[in-house]
């Protein structure tokens, strides 16, 4: 059986081009379920409180989730990713 392929940048291109918020969160709800809503959510609430310096185990006691969930997004930010997160308007409301 052959593996089927996917165009992740497509999906990226769709975001991308959608300058209409009400249009974009129509795209994102519809592509996800309610559980992978939550999760996204949670993993962006993660990141945003390790950019602002808050420790991986505060961060597992406040959201009451495991400290590896929290490491995975530190991975991350060590990867070079989430830019995107940096210096935004949503991390410099907590700090």
């Amino acid at each position: 059986m052959a593996k089927e392929k996917y165009d992740f940048g497509e999906i990226v291109d769709l975001i991308h081009s959608t300058k209409n918020k009400g249009l974009l969160q129509d795209f994102l709800l519809a592509l996800t379920t309610p559980h992978e809503q939550r999760v996204m959510a949670r993993r962006v609430e993660i990141v945003k409180r390790l950019v602002v310096g808050q420790t991986q185990h505060q961060i597992a006691l406040d959201l009451k989730i495991g400290v590896s969930t929290v490491t995975r997004g530190q991975r991350e930010l060590n990867l070079g990713r989430f830019k995107i997160m940096r210096n935004s308007k949503h991390t410099q409301r907590l700090k």
